[in-house]
């Protein structure tokens, strides 16, 4: 077969696999990789340290891929239900991670047969699969590729479908047919994403300060959420999608839905009070294939102290009370934060007992913060009461 007959097949194949938009990009350095550099300066990839340790891995596909040629996009549509409101003590979940199965897992199912499928079609290829992990700027080849324009939330979006829908990638050695790179920008003079960021994690337009963003501080952040960002967290246990759902190219209606990513009842939203009860070993039970296993049950517990925090649920009060005596000090002092906003006896009284044998000083500092925030003199002889 021609290079024409296999790109035509392939994305024939991609299709039926599942994959929502595919397109084909050469396999060069993209413009955004410059901008890249500029971002690090920056400071905004925060923790995220491997993006730095392998900046020089996303000058080329030729890193991903000894002798790329190709790079072929492919979108995968995960809009599915509506969410949930969260009642007092429960928490949100971005909607990719609502269903049963870590979408790295099952869009690697699908690329493998897809990869297979090009073998068949040219034996002696090359070929790669890539979905998050490779040092490819994959938003710059979806763009490349034809399948949308980056917009201010720097998302891809596509006219038809929006932004509801992860990348991957089959990076290969062969000569496919391209297609032509999508040159129009179609946000205009919109600035919905850009607005209703509750932590203001766009410094300006297409520049996403992720050191700002819920999504890093409730997935990538393996500390304390800065004090000055804790009340923009909201109700987020895991992610956010607040840039997408004001999105007008997001407000379209109910696309094709997979079967994968139709929300599980306990994660649309997430009890929070129940979390608190869960060991290590019921928490690898109940999270290990998903999505929210990446944050580990130390930082699930931290994001759910926090939203208890920004939400007091009388019902919680004996949950964070436990969280006050884990044995992670992350979930402790997250859970000492979130009782100084209860104006309650019992949280004072639990903060003021842990403070006399807590010996990690940023727990402590958290503890005293959280006594003093809350207006309770600790050492009043006369019992406890509001400091004048």
């Amino acid at each position: 077969m021609d290079a024409g007959e296999i790109t035509l097949k392939l994305k024939q194949e991609a299709t039926r696999l599942g994959f929502s938009l595919s397109g084909v990009a050469p396999a060069i350095t993209p413009s955004g990789a410059a901008r890249l550099d500029d971002w690090l300066a920056a400071g905004y990839a925060g923790q995220m340290h491997y993006l730095a340790d392998r900046r020089e891995a996303y000058a080329h596909p030729r890193h991903v891929l000894d002798g790329a040629r190709s790079v072929v996009m492919l979108a995968m549509e995960y809009h599915s239900a509506k969410p949930a409101l969260p009642w007092p003590g429960a928490g949100r979940v971005s909607r990719y991670a609502w269903g049963t199965t870590d979408y790295h897992e099952l869009i690697r199912q699908r690329l493998r047969p897809l990869a297979d499928h090009l073998r068949q079609s040219a034996p002696a290829a090359q070929v790669r699969g890539v979905v998050d992990t490779a040092p490819l700027l994959e938003r710059e080849f979806a763009q490349l590729a034809g399948l949308g324009w980056i917009g201010k939330h720097t998302l891809v979006l596509n006219r038809e479908q929006g932004s509801w829908f992860f990348l991957a990638a089959l990076v290969t050695d062969l000569e496919l047919v391209y297609d032509l790179p999508h040159e129009t920008d179609h946000c205009g003079t919109c600035r919905a994403c850009l607005d209703a960021c509750p932590t203001d994690a766009f410094p300006q337009p297409y520049v996403l300060d992720a050191t700002r963003c819920i999504s890093y501080l409730t997935i990538e952040l393996h500390d304390a959420i800065p004090a000055e960002l804790r009340a923009g967290v909201g109700d987020w246990l895991f992610g956010c999608d607040v840039c997408q759902e004001v999105c007008p190219w997001n407000s379209h209606g109910e696309r094709n839905r997979q079967a994968m990513f139709e929300p599980l009842p306990e994660n649309n939203p997430v009890d929070l009070i129940r979390l608190f009860e869960m060991d290590e070993a019921a928490f690898r039970t109940r999270f290990r294939h998903t999505a929210l296993w990446r944050t580990k049950r130390r930082g699930i517990l931290r994001n759910a102290a926090i939203v208890l925090g920004n939400h007091p649920a009388p019902a919680a009060l004996a949950a964070l009370i436990r969280g006050l005596h884990d044995e992670e000090p992350l979930v402790r002092g997250a859970a000492a934060w979130a009782l100084g906003q209860y104006d309650e006896p019992a949280a004072a009284a639990a903060l003021d007992e842990r403070r006399g044998v807590e010996d990690d000083v940023d727990v402590r500092r958290e503890i005293e913060d959280a006594l003093v925030r809350s207006g309770t003199d600790c050492t009043n002889p006369g019992g406890w009461g509001r400091t004048e």
